[in-house]
């Protein structure tokens, strides 16, 4: 995914985040600051991990676990704040073939450009036992034409719409997250007319949205192709579906229903403490981050509701170093902790939702429920997303800098008046520049 995920890994709760964003390097079995693999000394054998943001394996527990269940195993992790940072290390390491960990994290947003750059520094991850229980479009996003798989899943990001039921209800709106579904069931564009509808009846200066740059990312996540064709070729200018969510965002921004606050940017956190907009797309690592910013005060005021079309947006991976000196027993690792009982786990900890599909189907995700979002069941309806999202998603290698330069393109709709026009053709010349 881009920079708004990236940041949004370094949520969850206060104390994880004083100690990510003073980058410090984290072991789990004591830090592990030279930047290297493991190796087997005395009988243990040291798998080293380079993580970034909140993945979820230090934070709740499952490292210290894996290593009671294999006392013969000591995991050593680095945590990165920030995933800009982590990923020029990454480079760094790459390029000079030196100074990578055993166990690399991969987020969403890069793994195009990986695997066809690097994809022969990553060990082959396709034929490890018990790996066949992943969304079918999971792993298709790190596999290379030669059907070489260079990571596991971890999370991903269904979509759904969050919504202020009190808004709604001032606004002669339904209330009930099923009667709210179905105002924009199966249709992007009928989330919109719903805004007109509520602009028109609402009296409060609330904006339906906060933003249109969100319903933009939306309708584009629910397509197999967006920014690139399969041959990787650039064709975001004649795709239709870029085209018809280009033509729908910035229809919501020139008819006013968008508080003009671009997601994760300033003015967007407390535009949620101080209730400025209705709704917002929300993917579902989202969630924590609006009952944090939304805080107490706003508990039981917010609901989930099913998107009008499935989606995802975000998502990482575990490769395995070709280097590694204990490829095996990193390989066996990278397995467990992305099994559907890990990943259940750490969602039902955390909140990171599981890329796999058996784990979809277990208690503790299917029936899981938002105290905070008056109680939606956020299992069923995530969950049920997920599985609406095409067996393949085709990634290019700047698809985060373009989806970027995109939603900078329509604040320049919201915030400056420019004509969708005026601002499709700076956002073109934009991209043109930085993918040349």
């Amino acid at each position: 995914m881009s920079k708004v995920r990236r940041q949004l890994r370094t949520r969850v709760v206060a104390a994880l985040s004083a100690v990510t964003a003073l980058g410090l390097v984290v072991g789990c079995s004591g830090s592990s600051d030279t930047g290297t693999g493991g190796g087997r000394k005395d009988g243990k054998v040291t798998i080293t991990m380079g993580l970034f943001g909140v993945m979820g394996f230090k934070e709740t527990g499952l490292l210290e676990k894996y290593m009671k269940l294999h006392p013969d195993v000591v995991i050593k992790a680095d945590v990165a704040g920030d995933e800009q940072t982590y990923y020029t290390a990454l480079q760094t390491h790459l390029a000079a073939g030196s100074g990578l960990k055993d166990i690399q994290g991969i987020e969403i947003g890069r793994a195009k450009e990986l695997v066809d750059t690097q994809k022969d520094k990553f060990t082959d991850l396709s034929g490890v036992a018990g790996t066949d229980h992943f969304l079918p479009w999971k792993l298709s996003q790190v596999t290379a034409p030669d059907k070489k798989v260079i990571g596991l899943g971890t999370d991903i990001g269904p979509m759904a719409v969050c919504y202020r039921k009190d808004f709604f209800e001032q606004a002669g709106l339904p209330t009930d997250r099923d009667e709210v579904a179905k105002l924009w069931e199966g249709d992007w564009s009928k989330y919109v007319e719903a805004g007109k509808r509520f602009k028109k009846d609402m009296k409060d200066d609330v904006a339906f949205m906060d933003s249109s740059s969100g319903l933009f990312n939306a309708m584009i996540y629910g397509s197999s192709e967006q920014f690139y064709d399969k041959s990787g070729k650039l064709v975001y200018a004649e795709n239709p579906v870029v085209k018809d969510a280009w033509e729908l965002a910035s229809d919501a921004a020139t008819s006013g229903l968008t508080a003009k606050l671009r997601q994760f940017q300033p003015g967007w956190d407390p535009g949620l403490a101080n209730s400025t907009f209705a709704s917002t797309v929300c993917p579902a690592w989202m969630l924590a981050h609006i009952s944090e910013k939304a805080g107490p005060k706003n508990k039981g005021k917010w609901d989930v509701a099913k998107a009008p079309q499935g989606a995802n947006w975000g998502g990482a991976f575990l490769g395995v170093m070709e280097q590694s000196p204990v490829k095996k027993e990193a390989k066996e690792l990278v397995a467990w902790l992305t099994a559907p009982e890990q990943q259940a786990y750490i969602f039902e900890k955390i909140g990171n939702f599981p890329s796999s599909e058996a784990a979809l189907k277990m208690p503790e995700v299917a029936d899981a429920k938002s105290d905070y979002f008056s109680g939606a069941p956020i299992g069923k309806i995530l969950g049920e997303a997920a599985k609406e999202i095409p067996d393949e998603q085709v990634l290019g290698r700047k698809d985060g800098t373009i989806k970027d330069i995109f939603s900078q393109g329509l604040t320049l709709i919201e915030a400056q008046n420019k004509t969708p026009d005026e601002a499709w053709k700076t956002s073109d010349e934009r991209i043109k520049k930085a993918v040349g």
